[in-house]
């Protein structure tokens, strides 16, 4: 049949871009429209990259140069407990690396790399309508797919073999056919905002302050994603080319309430303020004027994410959590895999087995990755013994199960959904078992007035992930400090009944005289 265009994409940022640009360098014959609703791309909730992101920007999308020249390289993440307000800065606890990142990642900028990325698909030879709104459409499997879009100039119904959903947070397929789902077993909410005026962690006066801090860490401590942690918390302070500093709060509201204040960005800054570590960095610092959001009920899922004629990627397909940043992760396979179904499918080949496999992993992958490192995590995100531990195999795990794959084959593997088959499934058994682990041993601290027992007095410098063996001996030192929290567990199992047998005895005996008078 004869359509006006092959592929619409409905949305023009980073996952839809990515789409349009594979196809088309796969398929340079391939008819392809990217409808954009917005005028100017804003910037979105955290702008660092992982190490599997990196590899799908760089080695498969060629943005290495455009990424080393317009964004700073990512130093790692750093995470930083306090036990209390009043607490001295250099007292608090660091954990993370001593050297520079081993792997390439950045911190970015999503405004500019969104529209860097639609000009090179332009460029590729897609077409463009923006701003438009996709007003509606109709699916009609290989009959075509009818779209409605509105712009400047009125209404235009176009009709297409493909419509790809990269519209984001809007999710619009997912909501339009009823798949859209909250993920109400992960409540957490989020404030963001930049800022000017933030210290540099870095600077010569910290050095003549802090002189071991300063020489603790042989890499730059500013150009890393430092997190402030707490009792159902994290902020994340990110630098930006051009200096201003993105900074944030994720919060758990079954655990904590972000305090009232006289404006978002101000109760946001009172919170940072009022970590001992963010009352050093962001003392003199300023919240950009009509640059604060915020979003509540961030997790989301789509049941379903593909059928014959339409596809969702990045975003609309689901969000699960900005810790560790894995949102752009889902972006790069999601993109890659549907680039690659439709240009097999656009090439001749049939694409059911493809279309079903899409279906059926992706809910895999959401579910096992929300299960295997955020579900209930905030529980203990405030106790340094417990959350560097899960640092530790956190991480540990995501190289050895995804990064290591990924550099050494990256076309292959990201045709490949994490989590799959049945190796997958005992890879997240594994996960899933110590996260829960370590969010009971959180609880029994929480009860008996333990938790961040250890906020303060030491730092950990480990030498930095790597994509080969080496990553063992992080898994290890994580093992054992779960292993060590075990063994404290046990002594607050001992000394909490025996605690909890006083009072109980002490009542017992006030109650006797008078159970004998009655």
């Amino acid at each position: 049949m004869e359509f006006d265009y092959d592929v619409v994409i409905v949305g023009g940022a980073f996952s839809g871009a990515a789409t349009a640009l594979m196809l088309k360098r796969r398929h340079p014959a391939a008819r392809v429209l990217i409808v954009e609703r917005a005028a100017e791309f804003d910037r979105k909730v955290g702008e660092s990259t992982t190490e599997v992101s990196s590899c799908y920007m760089t080695r498969i999308l060629g943005l290495t140069n455009y990424l080393g020249h317009d964004h700073l390289a990512k130093q790692g993440l750093r995470m930083w407990f306090g036990k209390r307000v009043d607490q001295q800065f250099d007292d608090c606890v660091e954990v993370g690396a001593h050297y520079q990142a081993r792997l390439p990642t950045f911190q970015i900028d999503r405004s500019t790399l969104d529209q860097h990325l639609l000009d090179l698909a332009i460029a590729a030879g897609c077409e463009l309508r923006r701003p438009a709104k996709l007003a509606r459409f109709e699916l009609n499997g290989a009959a075509g797919q009818t779209v409605s879009i509105t712009t400047d100039g009125g209404e235009e119904t176009i009709t297409a073999r493909w419509i790809v959903d990269a519209s984001g947070r809007a999710a619009l397929l997912p909501r339009k056919l009823g798949l859209f789902r909250s993920n109400t077993e992960h409540p957490i909410n989020a404030v963001w905002a930049r800022f000017t005026g933030v210290k540099d962690w870095d600077s010569y006066e910290w050095r003549e302050r802090f002189p071991e801090f300063a020489n603790a860490c042989r890499t730059s401590r500013s150009w890393a994603t430092n997190h402030l942690m707490g009792n159902g918390w994290w902020c994340w302070i990110i630098p930006l080319r051009g200096g201003d500093v993105s900074a944030g709060i994720v919060y758990d509201s079954r655990i904590f309430t972000l305090p009232e204040g006289a404006s978002l960005s101000q109760r946001l800054l009172d919170h940072l303020l009022a970590h001992p570590v963010g009352r050093e960095i962001f003392a003199n610092a300023e919240a950009i004027a009509g640059d604060v959001h915020a979003f509540s009920a961030m997790p989301y899922w789509s049941e379903q994410v593909c059928g014959d004629g339409w596809a969702v990627v990045g975003d609309a397909a689901g969000f699960i959590d900005p810790l560790y940043s894995p949102g752009l992760d889902f972006c790069s396979y999601t993109s890659y895999y549907v680039a690659d179904l439709l240009t097999r499918q656009l090439c001749g080949d049939g694409v059911n087995d493809r279309l079903a496999y899409y279906n059926a992993q992706y809910p895999v992958m959401y579910r096992l990755w929300f299960e295997t490192l955020y579900k209930d995590k905030y529980y203990y995100t405030g106790d340094a013994e417990l959350m560097s531990a899960a640092l530790l195999l956190d991480v540990g795990s995501y190289f050895v199960g995804l990064v290591i794959p990924v550099y050494r084959d990256p076309e292959k593997e990201f045709l490949h959904l994490p989590f799959e088959g049945a190796a997958g499934r005992v890879f997240a058994s594994m996960m899933k078992f110590y996260n829960r682990r370590l969010v009971a041993l959180a609880k029994r601290r929480l009860a008996t007035g333990y938790f961040a027992h250890r906020n303060s007095g030491w730092r950990e410098m480990y030498d930095g992930f790597v994509p080969d063996a080496r990553v063992r001996k992080l898994i290890q030192k994580g093992l054992l400090r779960w292993w060590k929290a075990e063994l404290t567990n046990l002594w607050l199992i001992f000394t909490g009944m025996r605690a909890a047998a006083a009072p109980r005895e002490q009542s017992k005996r006030s109650e006797a005289p008078v159970a004998a008078s009655l």
